[in-house]
């Protein structure tokens, strides 16, 4: 009798636009022990500098969007600045029950969803927080990619949601990308044995 793959841990690592979030899965993802395999979200967005279709988002229309919505397919969605942003819940499903552990990288509301959705044992999740309030904003002003008006609609939102840490398991503090990483790289390996 073949012997079922054992169901892969669900890593939720979330936090304020521009905390480092994408800088600190990168790390993760070098640690090979852990198999991650990111999970790519959806959006209505157009795709920024070098952004690769199906690698760092699956880019697709309103309308392809909104019949995910009906089809029940988002472990998470939302509309932020205009554009839609979802977790497509079948391609993060057929990966976990191959046995690999998938990193979800999301913002706030999203966490909150799928961690309302998502009721197995092989969950865990980490709000990512920054120094300050001044280093966010910094961060976000080195992308170059947003206009004032939607940096400070960024910084409030940032605001309000380093107030909403209760319902994760971890908070991580990002002073140091390495540091920061490899906190959450020895907190996975204890939940990974747990598990066994």
């Amino acid at each position: 009798m073949e012997q079922r793959k054992k169901k892969g841990l669900l890593i939720i690592l979330s936090g304020p636009s521009g905390v480092g979030k994408e800088t600190v899965r990168n790390r993760l993802e070098k640690i090979r022990k852990f198999e991650l395999v990111y999970s790519i979200s959806m959006t209505t967005r157009g795709p920024r500098n070098k952004e690769v279709d199906g690698i760092n988002y699956y880019f697709i229309s309103e309308e392809e969007f909104k019949d995910n919505i009906v089809r029940d397919n988002f472990l998470e969605y939302a509309k932020f600045v205009g554009n839609y942003y979802g977790t497509p819940k079948d391609k993060v499903e057929k990966l976990r029950n191959e046995g690999h552990n998938v990193l979800l990288e999301i913002e706030i509301n999203g966490a909150k969803q799928v961690m309302s959705k998502v009721k197995d044992d092989a969950v865990i999740s980490f709000f990512l927080m920054p120094p300050s309030l001044d280093v966010l904003e910094s961060r976000i002003r080195k992308r170059k990619t947003e206009s004032e008006e939607l940096i400070a609609e960024r910084l409030k939102k940032g605001k309000e949601e380093m107030a909403m840490t209760d319902d994760y398991d971890y908070v991580i503090l990002n002073d140091k990308v390495n540091r920061a990483a490899e906190e959450i790289s020895d907190l996975i390996e204890r939940k990974l044995k747990e598990l066994k």
